[in-house]
């Protein structure tokens, strides 16, 4: 077992919001208890007594002679087993009073985008967000082999653990390496213990034969990620958007994903381009056009939904869908901004991704508050949403992806916990922790991070992972890349 201690713990848990000198438990990759630190060391030295056992601590942070990170699943403690019998020895990190949290998960993202940083432009800047999409994305995508695939998502996947974030949904894309693909991705998130969601973007911009060989490796990983039923690997089935996908590959998604019984990922009304392409072609807009195809559903994640009309809101609404918002790449797109606090009053569930645009869902959070204050031209206006986003509505997503219980803090929950180096300068307390965070904390700011029960970080070291020779690496495959294109 585990043992977190002396942290101020903020537990997303409304009946136990906030609690001083506080302390979780845990056992394999769940919470076993969360509450004081004098309860909790109480209880496990009631329970060491009881049990007539000698097996002293292992030392961690704080600790001197700490033997390093503890294995998957193995985090075990002098806390006897049932009948009382003999239970292995109890690891201890402590938190130093620093803010012990639920991991951040980060519900759309691009790992491939990595390669994009830095690289070289074509010479004619975008002017439009086709132009990026032509410009940039798709020059980029059509390049990409299966090593480039590896090393664009390791890199971001290690940026994400250093800022806090435990869980990623990824939307990956890459013409030329389609079969595969998700193994790999799937390969550097064991390597670093995240927790991923995967899907490969079907389109028809490069023909049927590819859109074909998307729609089987999309089929492929979901069956596999069934079959497996291991809560840290999972799928949707991928699309691109319905700007790219005309009727025939749409019905062969629609039937491949049924049976998988995965749900869709998609780009929907992101730029006025799907708007006006789905009305030239099928009469009606982007959004509904998915929903009169039954794209949209409580499985689903429709990502961006910038353009939308009221009748729209509301077939996302009755459909269940959840709406990703990634405010900082719909800026730097220059797509216009999100309607999201509309669509949470309208009833809409809406999360808060980043869109590959960084690893740090902390900039995202940040980004939301001030974008929806400026577009209101109000300084009171979006206190509320941004939070409920970032730490209610990409729980309860997750939660759908997973079937399991994660971003919260209570007993049977994953053990997917943070510690962030925050001291509050001002009082801190259940009514204004999100204040806190907004103004005080930013993902560089995380020390250690446990993801499934495993510490993954611990002072800011990966326990295990060569970074140096995972970032040459990566280096050399952009280059390459980029030599390419």
């Amino acid at each position: 077992m585990l043992l977190i201690h002396n942290g101020t713990v903020i537990t997303r848990d409304s009946g136990r919001p906030l609690i001083e000198d506080g302390a979780v438990l845990v056992r394999g990759n769940r919470i076993l208890r969360v509450g004081k630190s004098a309860e909790l060391e109480a209880l496990l030295a009631g329970e060491k007594s009881s049990s007539g056992s000698k097996a002293g601590p292992v030392p961690g942070p704080g600790n001197p002679g700490s033997g390093g990170n503890p294995k998957p699943g193995g985090n075990s403690g002098p806390v006897p087993g049932p009948g009382g019998g003999p239970a292995p020895a109890l690891e201890r990190i402590d938190a130093a009073g620093r803010l012990l949290m639920p991991g951040y998960i980060n519900t759309h993202t691009h790992c491939y985008s990595t390669f994009a940083r830095g690289m070289p432009g074509n010479g004619r800047p975008a002017t439009t967000f086709g132009e990026v999409l032509r410009g940039l994305w798709w020059r980029l995508d059509r390049r990409l082999d299966l090593e480039d695939v590896y090393y664009s998502a390791v890199c971001p996947m290690i940026d994400s653990i250093r800022s806090g974030v435990t869980s990623i949904v990824d939307h990956h894309a890459g013409p030329s390496a389609i079969s595969g693909s998700l193994d790999r991705i799937a390969a550097a998130a064991a390597l670093l213990g995240l927790r991923v969601n995967l899907c490969y973007e079907v389109s028809d911009r490069d023909g049927e034969e590819t859109a074909l060989e998307g729609i089987r490796e999309n089929a492929a990983f979901a069956a596999r990620c069934a079959a497996a039923k291991d809560g840290m690997l999972g799928a949707l089935f991928g699309l691109h958007a319905q700007m790219t996908l005309g009727d025939r590959t749409l019905d062969r998604c629609i039937q491949a994903a049924a049976e998988t019984g995965a749900g869709f990922h998609v780009h929907a009304a992101e730029g006025l381009e799907d708007v006006f392409d789905a009305l030239a072609r099928y009469g009606m807009r982007a959004v509904e056009r998915l929903y009169r195809r039954g794209i949209l559903s409580p499985k689903t994640l429709a990502v961006h939904c910038v353009h939308v009309t009221a009748e729209e809101i509301e077939m996302l609404r009755e459909s269940g869908a959840a709406v990703i918002h990634n405010p900082q790449s719909n800026m730097g797109n220059a797509v216009g901004t999100s309607p999201a606090p509309l669509l949470l009053k309208q009833g809409v569930l809406v999360g808060l991704g980043t869109d590959g645009y960084t690893a740090d869902m902390t900039e995202s959070f940040k980004t939301a508050s001030l974008l929806h204050k400026h577009e209101a031209g109000l300084p009171s206006a979006a206190w509320a949403e941004p939070p409920r986003m970032f730490f209610e509505n990409n729980r309860t997503i997750m939660n759908r992806l997973t079937g399991e219980e994660t971003g919260i803090l209570k007993e049977g929950a994953l053990a997917d916990i943070i510690i962030v180096d925050y001291r509050a300068p001002s009082p801190l307390s259940a009514a204004n922790i999100d204040s806190h965070l907004l103004f005080g904390v930013a993902g560089r700011q995380t020390d250690t991070v446990i993801i499934n029960g495993r510490v993954v970080m611990r002072r800011r070291e990966l326990p295990g992972i060569d970074e140096e020779a995972l970032l040459a690496h990566s280096r050399e495959r952009a280059r390459m890349l980029w030599e390419r294109i």
